[in-house]
């Protein structure tokens, strides 16, 4: 199904053209007609099926009609991690780009100016607050925040949630909520306790349970087991051996993106950087040099990831490792979409990344090739994901426990 055939505000299409959203993923087809006609949902769906999108746009759709109070919070999406909240809060800002809805991430882990940017965002009143639950809890007590007006209340990695012991926080702030708020709960598995949880907090809700997606078989999928440091002299020497054309970079963040990009660039490669920073005319520009064959390796985030509708592409790097399998799925997916189908993923894996890489090769159920590493780059780390895992562990326990600084 294409997006223009379910019952979308003109703005909020005229945001998936731009980028390049055009077809409808399962879990988007059966999920946006049921939130847009008010009922709960509680929806099954693995990671990589594009959920996000299924509940945001929604969302945004009815808020972009201007019958909910302004200066007010209107909708609340929780999420498990920083790293998520951030996500789906990139991912808000590409779909809102024609439309007057505003959106503030909210999550720990940050300094003093962090925490009054949250708390001006939703004391000014931002539409959407994407929040972790802890953050989201702390601003309630202190009065930072005004949930009376909350019209939409979203879960995202419910089980998740639940698994790292989230539930009375989850419970705390439902229970501020207005009583007719509509209530999403997403979910990559259904375990007795998420049943409870949904008993809990919905009201005759649909229920909504998609495949698991995998990335087509076409792809050959490689990695490199690597040091950090190592990383860029094996990129360009990969591009030394073959000139690239059709390729796409990843990495999780702007800044990151842009670092990659200047370095390429100084290294007199053909590149260009697309993140949010960029005015939707400048994305345009990139996209058409891209496309046009002008710019042989584009360096993107994954706000992207999902926007890049070309056909062939012939190679995709993840130059780090994405945050969950779901990034991994839609970065990989850029390639093998052309006539001949077939396509290259190479990801490159640190020794603090290979818990994070394991994880992807746990959900597809498969091996990832390990390339082997020319001698000429050093020594290299051995793909041990278990001794990483436990330091890991280790290194969390340690920061646990340090003093904090006074202010």
């Amino acid at each position: 199904m294409k997006f223009e055939e379910l019952d979308l505000e003109e703005a909020v299409l005229d945001g998936l053209d731009a980028m390049n959203f055009i077809e409808t993923t399962p879990v988007q087809e059966l999920t946006i007609p049921v939130i847009l006609s008010g009922k709960d949902v509680i929806s099954c769906a693995q990671t990589g099926t594009g959920k996000t999108a299924a509940y945001v746009l929604p969302v945004i759709n009815e808020l972009s009609k201007g019958l909910h109070p302004a200066n007010a919070v209107n909708a609340i999406i929780m999420a498990p991690t920083r790293e998520l909240a951030q996500q789906i809060d990139q991912q808000i800002e590409g779909f809102t780009y024609f439309i007057p809805v505003s959106a503030v991430a909210v999550y720990g882990g940050t300094d003093g100016i962090v925490w009054e940017q949250q708390k001006r965002g939703m004391e000014m009143g931002a539409d959407i607050v994407i929040a972790t639950p802890g953050r989201l809890l702390s601003h309630i007590k202190m009065g930072t925040v005004n949930l009376s007006k909350v019209s939409f209340f979203i879960l995202d990695e419910a089980d998740r949630m639940l698994d790292m012991g989230f539930y009375d926080d989850i419970m705390q702030i439902y229970n501020l909520l207005p009583k007719d708020c509509q209530t999403i709960m997403f979910s990559a598995t259904m375990p007795p306790k998420i049943k409870t949880l949904a008993q809990n907090i919905l009201k005759n809700p649909e229920e909504i349970q998609i495949a698991i997606s995998r990335p087509p078989e076409s792809i050959m999928q490689t990695a490199y087991i690597c040091h950090e440091i190592q990383k860029l002299p094996i990129l360009k020497d990969l591009f030394v051996k073959s000139h690239p054309q059709r390729v796409i970079i990843f990495s999780s963040s702007k800044k990151k993106v842009k670092e990659l990009s200047s370095t390429l660039k100084h290294l007199k490669f053909n590149v260009a950087a697309m993140h949010s920073d960029l005015e939707q005319t400048q994305r345009e520009e990139v996209m058409r040099e891209f496309k046009n064959g002008h710019i042989d390796i584009l360096v993107a985030t994954d706000v992207v990831s999902r926007g890049i509708d070309i056909n062939d592409i012939q190679l995709v790097i993840n130059f780090d490792i994405p945050h969950d399998p779901e990034d991994y799925v839609h970065r990989i997916g850029r390639t093998a979409r052309g006539i001949s189908e077939e396509g290259l993923a190479i990801t490159f894996v640190s020794p603090q990344e290979q818990v994070q890489f394991k994880h992807i090769e746990d959900f597809l159920n498969k091996k990832i090739y390990k390339i082997p590493i020319d001698p000429q780059f050093g020594e290299v780390p051995v793909y041990e994901p278990q001794k990483y895992k436990s330091t890991t562990h280790r290194n969390k326990k340690k920061v646990s426990h340090k003093k904090r600084p006074e202010k």
